[in-house]
């Protein structure tokens, strides 16, 4: 994994009043779980924004007064409207240790059945996997180069040597459909094939005469001899 530095700044007042303030003054709020005690500090706005406004992972160096550790973003928590970010939740983790991590997917390669006209369809941007820090890379990366027109790649096709994977197996991470137009086409295609021969279907003629065909001849009443 990449490695990144960062310097925080412990906290006094912890608490909502004091996290306004440090939000005045151009200061995240954050936590650190995972080792012997929860850690409360902050760290600068700017430094933060490096860490959550970006698609990529980092073992994150953390500095607090003086006192060094590893650590990764567990969550940031953002404003709905104006998308600051509000709070940082940092997890402290050592080499012995798995931990749970969310990893990007990243896709390399030029698709065969894009090539050939098909849409490339990604619905994983992230898979949530366990693992130890020497196992642990930077991005999933995911060859699509083979991929034909209705090829999928599963959960259950990335085999990663240290790594569990949380998602469900049969879950699609990435796949190649067939475009629409190309659907269309071939439904006008066959639509034309299938009227074709239509032709000639006249011959209903040869139908006169049937008039009275349902009508049935009723005996003649024969007439009353007088007794």
């Amino acid at each position: 994994m990449k490695t990144v530095s960062l310097s925080g700044s412990p906290r006094k007042n912890v608490g909502k009043k004091g996290a306004n303030i440090l939000r005045k003054d151009g200061s995240v709020p954050a936590v650190v779980y995972g080792g012997e005690k929860q850690i409360h500090f902050s760290v600068l706005e700017n430094q933060a924004k490096k860490l959550v406004f970006t698609p990529n992972v980092y073992l994150i160096e953390l500095e607090i007064d003086g006192k060094k550790s590893k650590v990764i973003l567990q969550e940031a928590q953002t404003h709905p409207v104006t998308d600051r970010i509000l709070h940082l939740d940092f997890f402290e983790i050592s080499d012995s240790k798995p931990f749970k991590l969310n990893l990007p997917v990243r896709l390399e390669g030029f698709s065969l059945g894009v090539r050939n006209g098909g849409n490339l369809s990604q619905n994983f941007r992230k898979l949530k996997v366990m693992g130890l820090l020497k196992d642990m890379p930077d991005a999933l990366k995911i060859d699509i180069t083979p991929l034909k027109i209705g090829d999928k790649i599963r959960v259950l096709d990335l085999n990663i040597p240290g790594l569990k994977f949380f998602d469900p197996e049969n879950a699609v991470i990435v796949g190649v459909q067939m475009a629409r137009a190309v659907v269309l086409e071939e439904e006008e295609e066959e639509t034309t094939e299938g009227t074709e021969g239509t032709e000639g279907t006249e011959g209903t003629e040869g139908t006169e005469g049937t008039e009275g065909a349902n009508t049935k001849d009723k005996p003649s009443e024969e007439p009353k001899k007088d007794a």
